[in-house]
């Protein structure tokens, strides 16, 4: 795996915001340059169903994996970022904890809960990692996720369109036209069921989500067939954020810069379960930045070399071209 990739635990099992490392991330791949030019992507899906593997196969990242000799056990913890290799535009991966953990039972569910808003927050395209065999199934692991999922977008309120990607692992010979007409039909009945406020009643799935499908081979018995079909789901992610391209509708995209202080507020507002209002939030974080940059600025302007050489000579008396230079001081500050 590549050694820029810097993944690292954002959120603890226990749900510590690990803020210093999400800084730490951003100065490192130079998130905060690009402006509104990135993407992010997360999976979520069933423990020990290949999610870091995936991952990990299509943007040469180094999320910890199941090591399949100690049996299926809990792998990922918490949630986990790293940065796509070589992939343009700017894609950030989120491995989330597996769902229906044996590890913690019970009282999985408001993390699983906690960890679909978080994702559907801040990501432009949610994978959800799922079983072939579970398809169809009336109560297969996946279908509380993808309730999970639902109710999440629901309390988001947002009006941006979100990407779900589901990726069928270990395809069998049941063609694929077949798997894919069943799994939308599940989906269908699943997004009807869940209860929706007054505004929201009859509302099609469609206005929420960009729903694709896409089918891999078993890793394990077909290597060489599933590497060969995650490069060309590699290919999908190479301009994701064009028009027409796979993270879809990017309205209202807000710029990197302000990604730290933003996932960082998220979380502490689905910590403390209170209604996130996405729109009010992101003012919020637009205020916060703009008064960041015009102190950095005033910051960097107290310094300047010309400006202190200016100061300097006006203690002697009038300075020549005065007007001129501090109007250009003032002008390269101010456009910041």
């Amino acid at each position: 795996m590549a050694k820029d990739c810097c993944s690292f635990q954002l959120i603890s099992g226990d749900g510590v915001f690990n803020m210093e490392g999400l800084e730490n991330f951003s100065r490192t791949t130079n998130l905060l340059q690009c402006g509104v030019s990135d993407a992010v992507v997360a999976i979520m899906g069933p423990q020990s169903g290949g999610k870091s593997t995936l991952l990990n196969k299509l943007f040469q990242t180094d999320f910890r994996m199941m090591d399949a000799d100690d049996g299926r056990t809990q792998t990922t913890r918490g949630i986990w970022i790293a940065k796509a290799i070589g992939i343009e535009p700017f894609t950030i991966g989120i491995d989330v904890e597996g769902s229906d953990s044996g590890e913690r039972g019970q009282d999985g569910t408001t993390f699983e809960k906690q960890s679909a808003v978080f994702a559907l927050a801040i990501a432009d395209i949610v994978m959800i990692n799922m079983w072939c065999h579970d398809i169809g199934r009336e109560h297969a692991a996946n279908r509380p996720l993808l309730k999970a999922v639902f109710e999440a977008m629901i309390r988001l309120f947002r009006s941006r369109k979100t990407t779900l990607l589901f990726v069928i692992r270990d395809q069998t010979k049941t063609p694929f036209e077949r798997l894919e007409h069943s799994l939308r039909g599940d989906i269908e009945k699943i997004w009807a069921a869940i209860p929706k406020p007054g505004a929201y009643k009859g509302t099609p799935l469609g206005d929420f989500f960009k729903v694709e499908i896409t089918a891999l081979p078993s890793y394990e018995f077909e290597e060489d067939k599933f590497k060969d079909k995650v490069d060309r789901l590699r290919q999908r992610f190479f301009h994701s954020i064009s028009p027409g391209g796979l993270a879809g509708d990017r309205k209202d995209v807000q710029p990197a810069s302000g990604f730290s202080l933003r996932v960082e507020q998220i979380w502490k507002t689905i910590k403390e379960n209170k209604d996130l209002d996405l729109p009010a939030m992101e003012v919020m974080v637009a205020t916060f930045r703009c008064d960041q940059i015009a102190k950095e600025t005033l910051g960097r302007l107290k310094l300047d070399e010309t400006w202190l050489a200016m100061g300097e000579a006006l203690k002697s008396g009038p300075v020549s071209e005065f007007w001129e230079n501090l109007s250009s001081i003032l002008e390269n500050y101010l456009c910041q």
